[in-house]
């Protein structure tokens, strides 16, 4: 039986980040998720009932992380406009890659219900401490906002490519997880442009930024690991 769709709201494209044309972005994996003509597709509306419970509780367990590191990832970002919205070096970048994020977290959410994921418990204190990592670094100064991204983002994609590991166990035979392999595959790409921005931007010119690092990447993996279980 397929699942009750929420309405979909009319094809949004966000503005993308500087190494992705925006010709390109039509043709994405996730664009799928934003063209109603593609609404009753089975790869977008239908879930795969022919595997195991293990894979379908691995699979639950990756969608629950994604969408609530988009949440917190949403967050980091909103905190750190904030802060440094008007600076006119890093406050364009950082809404750039706010808005890619707010692109991934749509799509996050359409997958949670095409495939009846319980999303975590965790989500109002993925918000708010997201919103506070974003605005303590910023506040720390540009540099150690772009070191908060730099750490956050080498989590996320290397989260992402042991999703793709995963992933090729389940059967390609349903073609919801062949669009899925390649939205993480897209959205791992994201992450990583937005940690050659950081460091672009001078990340590791952050005051303590080895420490800073440490720790957030530390909380982003503890943070993993909390999302797949509550």
């Amino acid at each position: 039986m397929r699942p009750i769709l929420k309405k979909l709201p009319k094809p949004i494209f966000p503005s993308l980040c500087r190494t992705t044309p925006r010709a390109a972005y039509y043709t994405q994996p996730s664009a799928a998720y934003f063209d109603l003509n593609r609404q009753s597709e089975l790869a977008v509306s239908t879930t795969p009932t022919g595997i195991s419970k293990e894979q379908r509780e691995s699979l639950h367990k990756a969608l629950r992380v994604d969408q609530a590191g988009e949440i917190a990832a949403n967050w980091i970002y909103k905190g750190q406009l904030v802060v440094l919205g008007n600076d006119p070096t890093v406050g364009p970048l950082i809404q750039e890659m706010w808005r890619q994020e707010q692109k991934h977290l749509m799509v996050m959410d359409r997958l949670q219900v095409q495939h009846r994921v319980r999303p975590t418990v965790l989500t109002e204190v993925a918000k708010v401490a997201g919103f506070g990592l974003g605005a303590v670094t910023a506040l720390m100064g540009k540099e150690a906002a772009m070191a908060c991204t730099e750490a956050v983002e080498t989590v996320i994609g290397e989260h992402y490519d042991d999703q793709l590991k995963e992933f090729e166990l389940l059967p390609s035979e349903h073609p919801s997880i062949p669009l899925l392999r390649d939205v993480v595959r897209e959205f791992r790409d994201d992450e990583l442009e937005h940690l050659d921005i950081a460091v672009e931007n001078f990340s590791q010119r952050a005051p303590v930024h080895a420490l800073l690092s440490a720790v957030v990447g530390a909380g982003c993996k503890v943070a993993i690991e909390m999302c797949k279980r509550i």
